[in-house]
């Protein structure tokens, strides 16, 4: 038996506008703030939506319906959902759709796609429970298996995943961590009792999520026969084949018009008329076989850059100093007792808005560049910081309007 383990993340953030410092404190009632652009913010989505969302949602209904053995897995943030529901709720009704067929799985994670768990772990288990109680409420179903934001992961996590009962934890396939080992297995988190550690295996998922359109990349162009070649070799390493990457992979990273639509239906096709080969939901794939080792990652590891670390958004000192700020901030927020002022905060710590502070070049930085909203790392900081100090003016006006 052979096992594709498909999982893909949904993910929107609110962007905020460019925020002038004459804006922060200006004479208006505390609470009346608009921190977001939100015509961007619906232009994006409703684009993305059209060229990614739709399409691949309807290749994911199709396969369903025409192959019984096909399953995947989705992580999608509450940020999403949250403009789903405003600007396109039909992408909901497919959602509910998917996970009414017993095969859809949806992962658990942080409601705001953030970097929580580095800063302020109460903050990071709320937004866990926040976001699996949204998924309960949309879709019916609790979510079994766990992917921290960006797939970052340590030894920490994965003893937070076995503590809180889930019954895995995603992660990188990252090679100076895995040393002779395969990603093509389950493994167990460091002294966790009862969680798998299902591992990312990078190069298969990356040649089509960033390689598959590169036209100066040796392999291209990348065909199913070519590919499926690639999954029969690595299989020999182990029978489970992790391939994780984002859902936006399938339309927007990679246009239509490159051929991914149809080279992802004949994939489908193509593995699963091969005798014993499956698709398998991560809660499957955690039970497919006993853990073959214990995997120790000291040091954290994302699926970001090439460094594979936490740099992309806590390598420079504006990167710093905007989250330890707006963490710092916390006890202030929740003692407002004010939905709205806790809301943005909670939107702030998406980790989108830090990563749009990196100053990374070559590769990195051209990637980076293109999911950012602002001309440069340094407009981003200056528009992020400047909302934090109009957060910290309405909690002080907050503070007075208590003592009245």
């Amino acid at each position: 038996m052979r096992a594709i383990c498909l999982y893909l993340h949904m993910h929107q953030p609110y962007r905020y506008k460019r925020y002038s410092i004459f804006e922060v404190s200006r004479d208006r009632n505390y609470w009346d703030c608009d921190y977001y652009d939100k015509q961007s913010n619906q232009r994006i989505f409703e684009k993305v939506a059209e060229k990614s969302y739709h399409p691949t949602l309807d290749l994911l209904e199709r396969s369903l319906e025409k192959y019984p053995g096909f399953k995947v897995s989705l992580s999608i943030t509450g940020t999403w959902l949250d403009q789903a529901r405003e600007w396109d709720p039909s992408l909901i009704e497919q959602l509910q759709r998917l996970v009414a067929s017993k095969r859809v799985e949806i992962v658990a994670e942080t409601y705001y796609h953030s970097l929580a768990f580095f800063y302020d772990q109460q903050e990071f288990e709320d937004q866990v429970k926040q976001h699996m109680h949204k998924i309960k409420e949309l879709f019916g179903v609790t979510p079994r298996v766990f992917r921290n934001t960006e797939l970052s992961y340590n030894d920490e996590i994965g003893k937070w995943a076995d503590d809180f009962g889930f019954k895995g934890v995603l992660a990188e396939g990252w090679d100076k961590v895995l040393g002779w080992r395969s990603p093509n297995h389950v493994y167990r988190p460091l002294g966790a009792k009862n969680a798998r550690l299902l591992l990312k295996n990078y190069r298969l998922s990356d040649d089509i999520a960033f390689r598959f359109s590169n036209r100066h990349w040796k392999e291209w162009p990348l065909t199913v026969e070519k590919y499926q070649d690639w999954l029969n070799m690595d299989s020999l390493r182990g029978n489970l084949i992790n391939l994780f990457m984002d859902f936006e992979t399938f339309g927007e990273h990679q246009w239509a018009d490159t051929g991914i639509f149809h080279f992802m239906d004949h994939l489908i096709y193509s593995w699963l008329k091969e005798y014993d080969n499956k698709f398998v939901t991560v809660s499957e794939a955690c039970d497919i076989e006993p853990p073959v080792d214990e995997i120790s990652m000291p040091q954290t590891v994302t699926w970001a850059d090439t460094e594979r670390d936490l740099s992309a958004w806590m390598g420079n000192s504006m990167q710093h100093e905007a989250l330890e700020t707006l963490y710092n901030l916390k006890k202030s927020v929740y003692a407002t007792n004010d939905a709205r002022i806790i809301e943005d905060f909670k939107r702030l710590t998406t980790s989108d808005h830090a990563y749009y502070m990196c100053t990374k070049y070559w590769n990195d930085g051209d990637v980076h560049a293109y999911f950012s909203a602002y001309d440069s790392p340094y407009d981003a900081f200056m528009y992020y910081m400047n909302v934090i100090r109009d957060i910290e003016y309405r909690i002080s006006k907050a503070k007075q309007s208590r003592i009245r």
